[in-house]
């Protein structure tokens, strides 16, 4: 398959594109997902965000004793880093380890709940404890949050999907949709060089993270101690996870007309999410649930894409082994 249906894990991703999605925002989203009973749900509090971003992993490099570590890439600068991505992550530590294999660093695995608040939106300059590589514990320095500037990494296959999804249009889609398997190179190239070049947001390789979701999407968690199951609106790191949920759902469909239906796709900045959250809302995000991102290969899914390849640039710019740090 070609490298652009490689991006969305499936075959003829051209098919998933109905429209030119620049024109939907945030309120067109919000539009889509407020509750059929027309309430207004009271906004979610500091705790109960950090509850709901609690179970994503986030990687970093440590010390073997998950101390701290902090890089500076100028002298002015200090900088950490978290992955979303445990192979980026690994890919750091290796070229840190490939330039001194004195040093004694691990990956360690951090709660984006706990530092959500605490480390990428500190606003209120809390004191963090640092140090840089092969730096013994007495030489750590202290830090304010201002002192550091923090970068969260999204996968860089999503963040191309994030793109890809804002640049493309009707034609674009019905484009690949008819080349199908007999997509070429040339054709798969022209719509990523689009979506590095043109997309409206996630023009940055850090700290905009896309969130998917497809509006037409219910799953059912099961009540508690007898209840009724709550229908939720799940919501993905994983532009493929999502997908592949998807194809497999409308796959046991028996109406013949809804195996072919074609989802609606939705991209959000997990920022700008957050922020709707805080404020009193028409969508009910007690009942939405953040899916973590699954490894490639893992679970069955699709394993890492020709698109990987094209968007390698993108990976270096994200500073995949130049910088890096923890708490």
């Amino acid at each position: 398959s070609s490298s652009v249906d490689s991006v969305f894990g499936v075959a003829r991703g051209g098919g998933l594109f109905g429209g030119n999605r620049k024109k939907e925002d945030i309120a067109d989203v919000e539009d889509k997902l407020k509750a059929e009973s027309g309430e207004t749900f009271p906004a979610l509090t500091q705790e109960e965000v950090e509850e709901w971003l609690g179970h994503i992993p986030v990687f970093a490099v440590t010390d073997s004793n998950g101390a701290g570590v902090v890089l500076k890439p100028d002298n002015s600068t200090s900088v950490m880093y978290f992955f979303f991505s445990p192979q980026m992550a690994n890919a750091t530590l290796a070229q840190l380890k490939s330039t001194n294999d004195s040093l004694d660093l691990k990956l360690s695995a951090f709660s984006l709940g706990k530092i959500w608040y605490k480390i990428l939106n500190n606003k209120d300059q809390q004191e963090i404890k640092l140090k840089q590589p092969g730096a013994d514990d007495s030489e750590a320095e202290v830090f304010t949050g201002g002192d550091v500037e923090y970068r969260i990494v999204p996968d860089t296959r999503d963040l191309l999907g994030a793109r890809m999804l804002l640049t493309m249009t009707p034609e674009d889609g019905e484009e690949m949709k008819k080349a199908g398997d007999t997509m070429t190179p040339e054709l798969a190239q022209k719509a990523v060089e689009k979506a590095m070049t043109e997309s409206p947001e996630f023009k940055e390789n850090y700290n905009e993270i896309p969130i998917f979701l497809i509006a037409q999407m219910r799953m059912q968690k099961p009540g508690e101690e007898g209840a009724e199951p709550k229908t939720i609106l799940p919501m993905y790191f994983s532009l493929q996870t999502m997908v592949a949920t998807w194809q497999q759902f409308m796959s046991a469909q028996a109406d013949p007309e809804l195996k072919d239906m074609e989802p609606a796709i939705n991209v959000m900045n997990l920022h700008k999410l957050v922020d709707m959250m805080r404020q009193p809302s028409e969508i009910d995000f007690r009942s939405c649930l953040l899916l973590p991102p699954i490894p490639p290969n893992g679970a069955g899914g699709p394993g890492p894409s020709p698109v990987a390849a094209a968007a390698a640039p993108a990976a270096d710019a994200m500073g995949g082994g130049s910088t890096l740090g923890d708490i």
